[in-house]
This record gives structure tokens, C-alpha cells and sequence, in this order.
């Protein structure tokens, strides 16, 4: 539940800050009146997401049991590479995002323009953030569904706070520290990945070697709170994908990924004025 939390609640907090920006330039230009409009486009992106989802989970649901550890591998590294892709952007473009909402809505003189642009800008994180719950869904659904609806609720509640009672927050340290623990989440998502492509590989008979052999195997049992499944165990599977037994293939995926990936947001942010804690607010 806890890694659903914090890709929900960075992908909502996202969104909700692009309509902000929009709503507040609305307001500063005298337009006022198409801030309903950006609502609307706004909540049609959360319905269009609904549906994405919905198909996604007929689409799972009607697979048999081999095709859903396929469905799942192929589903885990596809959101590893936009999440990467979506971490790496904030890190290098995220301070055009004003500027970039801005241009869009500045030549927009119609109702209907200003929806579809609120549409596009919030839309894109909704499937993202689909994207990214569907390997966690497949494996617990429950727990994606809580925490899904708690990370919305958070963002909704610091969207608020922010934009709307003046709340001082470090956003630019905020995404910084989120884009790590992403990171740390993405890593295990791959190695996740790739073991149920080794499953899929062994049902269908497809030799790996060595590769999907045991490259560790902790002996600890599933009603421990120290398995994967357990209490504290599943909180370490999530920030650094943790497991009891991981094949060879798996662990260079996850290691690998993680000694690429941790030092180019790193280093993508040290550059980056945006990883000073410096207070930020809306005046």
C-alpha cells in the first residue's frame, strides 16, 4: 500500500498543481469565468481515467494464469521506463511547467479550449498513474485501492493548504525527495518484473541458465513479518525491493537499474536550483 500511496499521491499532487497554475493565470489575466471550464476539463481527465483503468482490469481479469505473469512482467518494466522517463523530466523541465501551462491556455478564447487544455495537462497524469498501480493491482488490489484513494486525499488536502489558505511548502524539495523514493520503488518494480518473466520463461519450458537460478534464498517463512509479504517485510519490498528469494537475472535488472538511475536524478537536481529548501507558496 505504501508504494500505491506515494505514486498516487505524487501524480495527484502533479495534477492538481498544473490546474492550479492554470485556474490562478486565469484569475491574473481577468478571465475568471473560464475557471469552470478548467474544472470540467479537469474531472472529464479523472472519468477518461476511470475507463482506462476499468479497461485494463477486463483486460486482466479475462487472461489465463500464465498470460497474466506476461501481463504483469511486461506491465511492471513498461511503467518502470515512464516512470523513469517522468522523473528525469521533472528533474531537467520541471520549471517550465509554468511557462509551458501558461503558453497553452494564454491563446485559448473559448470555453471549450480552456476544458480541452485542463483535459491534456491532467489526463497525462492520470495515465500515468494508472500505468504505474497496475503491476501493484495485479498482485494486491485491495491495498492499490487504499492506497490510491489516501494519496488523492493527501494531494487534494496540500493542494488546498497551498493554493488555497497560503500554506508555506517546499514543493521543489518535495519533488526532489519524491523522485528519489520513485526511483527506489521503480528499482524494485523491475526486478518484480523480470521475475514474473522468469516464471512466464519456465512454464513455457524457455531455459535461462544461470540466469534464472537462485541467487539467494533467506529461508524465511511466508507468516514471518520479515517475508516479503509480511508486515515489515512488505514496507522494505516497496522503497528497495526487497525479497526473500530473488534469481540471478532479477537482482542485476534491480541493481543495475538503481546504479543508473540514482545518480542521473541526482545529479539532475544538484544542478537544479529546484533542490534547494527553499519555501514555496503561492504569493
Amino acid at each position: 500500500m505504501l508504494g500505491q500511496f506515494v505514486i498516487t499521491f505524487r501524480e495527484a499532487f502533479e495534477a492538481l498543481l498544473l490546474v492550479m497554475i492554470l485556474v490562478m493565470y486565469l484569475k491574473r489575466t481577468g478571465r475568471e469565468e473560464y475557471v469552470k471550464s478548467a474544472v470540467y476539463g479537469a474531472v472529464g481527465a479523472l472519468l477518461a481515467g476511470a475507463a482506462i483503468a476499468l479497461a485494463v482490469a477486463l483486460i486482466y481479469g479475462g487472461l489465463g494464469e500464465g498470460k497474466k505473469e506476461l501481463f504483469e512482467g511486461i506491465a511492471s518494466l513498461t511503467a518502470v521506463a515512464v516512470l523513469t522517463y517522468m522523473v528525469y523530466w521533472m528533474a531537467t523541465k520541471g520549471r517550465e511547467i509554468k511557462r509551458e501551462v501558461e503558453k497553452k491556455v494564454a491563446s485559448s478564447r473559448s470555453h471549450l479550449a480552456v476544458a480541452l487544455a485542463s483535459f491534456i495537462f491532467v489526463v497525462r497524469e492520470v495515465i500515468e498513474t494508472v500505468l504505474f498501480l497496475t503491476p501493484f493491482a495485479a498482485r494486491d488490489f485491495t491495498g492499490t485501492g487504499i492506497g490510491a484513494i489516501v494519496g488523492t486525499a493527501v494531494a487534494l488536502l496540500l493542494a488546498y493548504g497551498i493554493f488555497s489558505l497560503g500554506m508555506s511548502f517546499p514543493i521543489k524539495r518535495f519533488f526532489y525527495y519524491s523522485s528519489i523514493m520513485l526511483i527506489l520503488i521503480a528499482g524494485g518494480l523491475a526486478g518484480y518484473g523480470v521475475h514474473e518473466l522468469i516464471e512466464y520463461a519456465e512454464e513455457e519450458g524457455i531455459e535461462l541458465g544461470w540466469l534464472g537460478e537462485p541467487a539467494y534464498d533467506l529461508g524465511i517463512e511466508k507468516g514471518s513479518l520479515l517475508h516479503h509479504k509480511g508486515l515489515v517485510g512488505s514496507v522494505l519490498a516497496v522503497l528497495f525491493g526487497y525479497t526473500v528469494k530473488a534469481e540471478w537475472l532479477r537482482v542485476i535488472v534491480h541493481l543495475a537499474y538503481l546504479a543508473v538511475a540514482l545518480p542521473a536524478i541526482y545529479l539532475a537536481y544538484s544542478g537544479d536550483s529546484r533542490a534547494e529548501p527553499r519555501k514555496t507558496t503561492t504569493a
